[in-house]
């Protein structure tokens, strides 16, 4: 069985499973950069999975998952030394809050782009998560329902990878 997750403009698919997904409001790129709201073609490992434990049950998750606090959040600044990383708020540079008002980041698988050594400027925070609707674009990210998100997340494992593609 295929361990990959497959995304393409069409949809992702994965242990033999089609999965409705959107990707950035700029479509797929192979020129990535910071806020220009494409998703990066590529193979992209995962490295790690983020949940709010006010909204997710643990058990819902492989044991891996790390519980999200009300002041993290995720630098997006290129001008910041902590560039594509995690960040306890409040925080000098630009940033994204990981503990949000709406539920986009209650379960949140973070991909290796251009991490853990960032080159500044090439694009921060693509992560797979929960869409806003069907068919509602992200700045970058991969997004997919709720449930799909949680299918996915329990099934990952170390080897497993996003692979992006202009085309299906």
């Amino acid at each position: 069985m295929k361990t990959d997750i497959i995304v393409t403009p069409t949809g992702a698919w994965f242990m033999g499973r089609r999965i409705p997904c959107t990707l950035g409001r700029a479509g797929i790129t192979t020129t990535k950069r910071e806020g220009d709201g494409a998703t990066p073609a590529g193979a992209h490992s995962f490295v790690g999975l983020l949940y709010r434990p006010d909204r997710i049950a643990r058990g819902k998750l492989p044991d891996w998952a790390v519980p999200i606090r009300p002041r993290d959040g995720w630098s997006d600044d290129p001008r910041d030394e902590d560039y594509n990383l995690i960040i306890t708020r409040p925080h000098a540079y630009g940033h994204e809050r990981l503990w949000r008002a709406d539920p986009l980041y209650d379960v949140v698988l973070l991909t290796n782009w251009n991490w853990p050594y960032a080159s500044r400027g090439a694009g921060s925070a693509i992560f797979m998560h929960r869409w806003r609707a069907p068919g509602r674009r992200t700045a970058g990210c991969v997004a997919m329902a709720p449930a799909d998100l949680l299918w996915v997340a329990r099934r990952i494992r170390h080897h497993t990878r996003l692979i992006v593609r202009a085309q299906g």
